[in-house]
């Protein structure tokens, strides 16, 4: 996301397209397919199935690993500026306060993720479809 609003970010880093964040994206996506193909793989050649369920498997632990620190980072200025203590409250949020909050919205309207979750519907609906006729038709 390449946003003139997100070039003062203090997450710039996780806002901006970087390599890091592309990077973990197309492991998030290979996890997705991998895992989805078991059910096809496996009828295919067990080996397969397998190598695809480590794979995929593997690949979603990387993903969430980064996701979570990613999170975490996010949550912890969050905790530092009291934010949420801030809004409960009404009080009135400081200029630091409105750019973190900013900051972070901004990070989290990643059209990667947008992506990743459409993969993940259209790729489970496939596999579902997919197990179901393995398991019950062939």
């Amino acid at each position: 996301m390449k946003n003139k609003k997100c070039i003062n970010c203090e997450e710039y880093k996780r806002c901006k397209d970087t390599h890091t964040s592309w990077m973990f994206f197309i492991i998030g996506i290979i996890a997705t397919i991998a895992i989805r193909v078991v059910t096809v793989l496996i009828h295919i050649d067990p080996l397969y199935g397998k190598i695809s369920w480590y794979v995929g498997v593997g690949g979603f632990f990387i993903f969430f690993v980064y996701k979570f620190k990613v999170t975490q980072t996010r949550a912890k200025l969050i905790n530092q500026q009291n934010i949420v203590n801030k809004i409960r409250q009404k009080e009135q949020l400081t200029e630091e306060d409105y750019i973190l909050v900013g900051n972070i919205l901004c990070s989290i309207s990643s059209n990667k993720d947008k992506i990743n979750y459409f993969f993940i519907f259209v790729l489970s609906a496939l596999a579902l479809i997919l197990a179901l006729y393995f398991d019950f038709v062939k």
